[in-house]
């Protein structure tokens, strides 16, 4: 692949964990950087695939404390393109899906600086996915939710309508919520959800530290909590986790 040409950036979405489903395009974009900007949730075995001497900054970002903060992230994107280098801001999932890309954008839009965004396969459908259950399902929901559980929903600051989500007929999907499952499974029930609903919380998904837990909405936090399941997580809601039973047996060996 040819490289860009002048100082460039590029949001590379590195997928759900696994190395290998990152696009052929963010993986290309990789390989050419000069400066490869690396989120926690990224797959970190993609840095093997960056030429010898480039420049790597790692952005860190863990729940309760940062390498770097966000405006630091993004004066390192406008120093290192302003300076004619080709960087890769490589996060994990999709980087418009909870990743703060558009902030990214925004900072190399206001510095006059191009920026490509690559995106990646979300973890809100992937993971799921790979754990044996498709978010949407022929016959037993046609629409899916995606909320943030980053703040508790009882909580002021919560910009979610849970009574809706509580009260839809679809499946729901939140990220980052895990340390708040108790409170997002109490608020769900309390706002209208069954508290039989099937549940599930997949720990790591598309890793080999995978974790899949499923159980009744009303139980699955104290599952999660005494299996010591932490972040990263992905939660779902609905009757289509009924469906791992049947779909996630066994898989063709990774080639």
């Amino acid at each position: 692949m040819d490289r860009p040409s002048g100082g460039w950036v590029a949001l590379v979405g590195g997928g759900p964990g696994r190395a290998d489903l990152i696009t052929v395009r963010g993986l290309r974009l990789l390989q050419v950087a000069d400066v490869v900007v690396v989120d926690r949730l990224a797959p970190r075995d993609l840095l093997a695939e960056v030429r010898p001497g480039t420049e790597i900054i790692d952005a860190g970002k863990a729940p309760h404390g940062h390498n770097l903060t966000q405006d630091q992230i993004n004066a390192v994107l406008v120093d290192r393109g302003r300076r004619g280098l080709g960087v890769v801001r490589l996060k994990g999932g999709d980087p418009f899906v909870f990743g703060r890309g558009g902030e990214e954008a925004l900072a190399c839009a206001a510095a006059g600086l191009p920026c490509e965004i690559v995106p990646g396969v979300t973890s809100a459908v992937a993971v799921p996915a790979l754990a044996g259950i498709p978010v949407t399902h022929r016959g037993i929901t046609q629409d899916v939710t995606i909320v943030s559980g980053h703040v508790d929903p009882s909580h002021p600051g919560s910009t979610v309508d849970w009574d809706a989500v509580a009260t839809g007929p679809g499946t729901v999907v939140v990220l980052m919520g895990v340390a708040a499952l108790a409170e997002i499974s109490r608020e769900l029930v309390k706002r209208g959800r069954h508290p039989d609903t099937p549940a599930a919380v997949i720990h790591a998904g598309g890793t080999p530290d995978e974790v899949v837990l499923t159980g009744p909405l009303v139980d699955i936090a104290r599952q999660a909590d005494e299996a010591g399941i932490g972040s990263p997580a992905v939660i779902v809601v609905g009757d289509v986790v009924t469906l791992r039973e049947r779909l996630a047996g066994p898989r063709p060996a990774a080639g």
